[in-house]
């Protein structure tokens, strides 16, 4: 008897009616161990049969294990007591694009990410959302061990991995886990888990990929090659490495104060547009690294990591030489000197990065007896990030300003020493207790580097009103350089136990005690009834926590000015929490964000091709972490350093996200071929139930909170195989969301409406080695509202939008498999 599990199909958002891993795929072990056979090769669209009567070499998918949630090696994602989805590697390739977030923002309603053009660092390290949550709400994992943060602090201070340096070619599954798992690993699993198991197969991949938008722009070129071998009958070893080149997108048009500034300097040539609003030119090296031996059955060496190295550029807002006054106005300091000689037709300040991220990870598991396995590993992660500034200048250093800065450096360490055992206590049941437990150390070390004097100096012009630090982004001062760093240590036992076969109870707790701020503890109990054979009701409750990071613990962002009145020196910007005068102006402390989640759901798995699952979940956040208002600092306040204005990271407010997962998947044969069918939906909706004056100063940080997303996201995709051809239909489906844009008078809210965008492809192998792949994303050059508010700046399309707003996107791939 064959069976499709209820989440399986979620993978079909991808376009691959046969997404669900087969028997091949199996942990027989431990999470990361995975045999050294290779699953066949298939194309984008999926192998010729479907998940309704098996995979292609007629494995049982219901035999699928799953690792993620579960430390039970024999659970399948029909037996998880929380809802699991998996994607198979096939349907990670079949996106565009090289960022593995955007892949996801695709194959999973849940899940969304921005584009955020021109935002700084988050350009380039973009933030994504799980159930609306902070992007550091989800936990990511590699093979089962915990993924290293970037560097980078997003919005609200954010600081979240960086998923686009993993390369898709190295990918055997992804397993999303939509819960929260504190208690089972710790900090950051509020929204969920994402873990990725690399492939350690034997065989060989290739690929090569060429995409262009239809607006001719955007052209990206990707190819990698991942190479697996076989060490002897005891292990494998496996090798991957892509390149990435992205060329930059603009979806702009002229500034009016542009075209003004032309017609009234009509000797002048002004570039139209003088700034691009759309995605970076970019280009990504990514490499991966899986292997492991077998001493004996007691004895299994693994050592596997990730590696990326890469740079970018972005536009900053154009400068205008009719009206920047802080750049362009005469100075006594600089007699007979403007900077219109240097650029007399204003500048766009070119905002670049240099960065580079790696992990390792090794260790020894392996099965004492046949009730008892261990896993002892060792790991450590690094995100630096180098940020420069190009076609800019400190406008106070006059004639001696350079026009080109090095910034800085941001540089995120991770240190991991873990050990997990498993024991099966026989009890005289349906199946023993699976008894997990284990302890953990972890250290993060944050290192802020100073950037060029030039870009944080406060020249002579800054008396006559001339800015100082370099003009658009101001490099880090020694003031703020420095190292911080935290550690933490954690205990856990995790049961699941099946007392008769139909029902599974599960029970978890964490101990956690940080060097930053003192102990945490967190549960979870989980059960699971199946009355009727592929008919089951699960559901789980858990406590969860983020703990703060170095980063936000300790840093702060400040640019230094003079006060032409004064002549003094004077700072603004965010102080860390404890700094004296944050303190005094009502910083404490930060605190965990602490949560609790109700997840309870029903699933169907059918003989004739039909899966089902829907789950409603509740997650109430408390002490969430912001940013406080801007406060300006009392003449009577101790300000030793002359801040002017500041703000401060805190825990300030609690919020509650419901929402409702379901999806439906059926696999038949119609005619010579079989039809694969998917939806997808997700419903999210997030309510601010409390904060203070501090982080929620009025109303625009609660609509940010419960508008920015769409509240409805929906996936639809029909497959249709017929020999050696594969057709793909997909829909996309986002519905309204509000967006902000700050202004001098007050903030500007803008409702955008609900926008459907549909993809389509067609792959043909040729043998059983050769794939070629055509076809478009957003095939009908949709596009959405335009952002009226942000209009001055030139920018048509919110750069807040949820999706790809760059229009319709064609594609060729070649792929060879060995």
């Amino acid at each position: 008897m064959k069976h499709t599990t209820s989440s399986a199909l979620i993978a079909l958002l991808a376009g691959t009616p046969a997404l669900a891993q087969t028997a091949r795929d199996v942990t027989p072990s431990l999470p990361t161990d995975r045999g050294p056979d290779r699953t066949a090769d298939r194309t984008a669209a999926g192998t010729a049969d479907g998940t309704a009567a098996g995979t292609a070499d007629g494995a049982d998918t219901e035999n699928q294990i799953v690792v993620t949630g579960t430390r039970d090696r024999s659970r399948t994602q029909f037996d998880t007591l929380a809802p699991v989805d998996v994607l198979s590697g096939d349907a990670v390739r079949s996106s565009v694009s090289g960022d593995l977030s955007d892949t996801l923002a695709q194959l999973l309603p849940s899940f969304n990410v921005q584009r955020l053009p021109a935002a700084d660092g988050q350009a380039f390290v973009r933030p994504a959302s799980l159930r609306g949550l902070s992007a550091d709400q989800t936990l990511v994992l590699v093979n089962g061990k915990r993924y290293h943060r970037s560097a980078l602090l997003g919005t609200r201070g954010a600081q979240a991995p960086d998923l686009a340096g993993i390369p898709s070619l190295a990918i055997k599954r992804i397993e999303v886990l939509r819960d929260g798992a504190s208690a089972q690993y710790g900090s950051d699993a509020i929204a969920g888990v994402v873990n990725i198991i690399l492939d350690d197969t034997v065989g060989m991949d290739a690929f090569g990929q060429y995409s262009q938008y239809y607006k001719g722009d955007g052209k990206e070129y990707q190819t990698g090659a991942r190479g697996g071998i076989a060490l002897g009958d005891r292990g494998t070893l496996a090798v991957t490495g892509e390149y990435d080149h992205s060329e930059a997108t603009s979806r702009t048009r002229q500034r009016p104060d542009a075209i003004a500034f032309q017609a009234a300097n009509p000797t002048l040539s002004v570039r139209n547009p003088v700034q691009r609003w759309g995605q970076p030119d970019e280009e990504r090296i990514r490499g991966a690294l899986d292997a492991n031996y077998a001493f004996s059955n007691a004895a299994k060496l693994y050592v596997f990591g990730t590696a990326q190295s890469g740079e970018g550029v972005t536009d900053f807002n154009w400068r205008n030489p009719a009206g920047t006054s802080s750049v362009y106005g005469a100075s006594s300091a600089f007699p007979g000197f403007s900077f219109n000689s240097v650029y007399p037709v204003g500048f766009s300040p070119r905002f670049g990065t240099t960065y580079s991220d790696y992990q390792g990870d090794t260790g020894l598991r392996g099965d004492l007896s046949d009730r008892f396995s261990y896993d002892l590993s060792a790991a450590f992660g690094r995100s630096r990030i180098d940020y420069t500034l190009n076609e800019s200048l400190n406008a106070s250093l006059g004639p001696a300003s350079p026009t080109s800065f090095y910034l800085g450096r941001l540089e995120q360490r991770e240190f991991n020493l873990n050990a997990d055992f498993v024991y099966r206590l026989p009890v005289g049941t349906a199946e023993p207790v699976n008894v997990a437990f284990g302890a953990e150390r972890r250290r993060e070390t944050y290192q802020v580097s100073a950037g060029d004097p030039a870009s944080y100096a406060i020249g002579a012009g800054a008396a006559t009103g001339l800015a100082p630090n370099s003009n658009g982004f101001p490099g880090f001062s020694p003031a703020l350089a420095g190292t911080f760093d935290q550690t933490s240590y954690a205990g856990y036992v995790d049961l699941e136990w099946q007392p008769i076969e139909s029902v599974t109870l599960g029970a978890a707790g964490r101990y956690e005690d940080f060097s930053a701020f003192g102990d945490t503890f967190n549960y979870k109990l989980s059960a699971r009834f199946e009355p009727v054979k592929g008919i089951a009701a699960r559901g789980t409750y858990s406590t969860g926590f983020r703990a703060p990071t170095p980063a936000q613990l300790n840093t702060s962002q400040t640019t230094q000015g003079l006060d032409t009145t004064t002549l003094q020196v004077f700072n603004q910007g965010r102080l860390s929490p404890s700094d004296p005068l944050a303190i005094a102006l009502g910083a404490t402390p930060l605190t965990p964000e602490t949560s609790k989640t109700a997840t309870t759901g029903l699933t169907f798995q059918s003989r004739f091709g039909l899966t089902a699952s829907v789950d409603l979940y509740q997650i109430d956040v408390d002490n969430r972490f912001s940013q406080s208002r801007t406060f300006a600092v009392p003449a009577n306040f101790a300000n030793p350093q002359r801040f002017t204005a500041v703000s401060y990271f805190t825990n300030d407010f609690d919020t509650r996200t419901r929402g409702i997962d379901a999806v439906v998947g059926y696999g038949h044969r119609v005619g010579p071929g079989r039809a694969n069918l998917s939806l997808a939906y997700n419903y999210n909706q997030t309510n601010v139930r409390s904060g203070t004056s501090a982080a929620i100063p009025n109303d625009t940080q609660r609509r940010i909170f419960e508008e920015r997303l769409p509240k409805h996201n929906g996936t639809a995709t029909l497959g249709y195989d017929i020999g050696a051809l594969s057709l793909l239909a997909r829909a996309r489906y986002y519905g309204a969301w509000t967006d902000v844009t700050g202004n001098a008078t007050g903030e500007l809210f803008q409702r955008f409406g609900s926008i459907a965008l549909f993809d389509v492809s067609a792959a043909y192998k040729f043998d059983d080695h050769f794939t070629l792949r055509v076809g478009a994303e957003n095939v009908a050059n949709t596009y959405p509202d335009e952002a009226t508010n942000q209009a001055v700046r030139g920018l048509i399309y919110s750069r807040n939008a949820p999706y790809d707003t760059d229009g319709g996107q064609y594609y060729v791939r070649m792929g060879m498999s060995f």
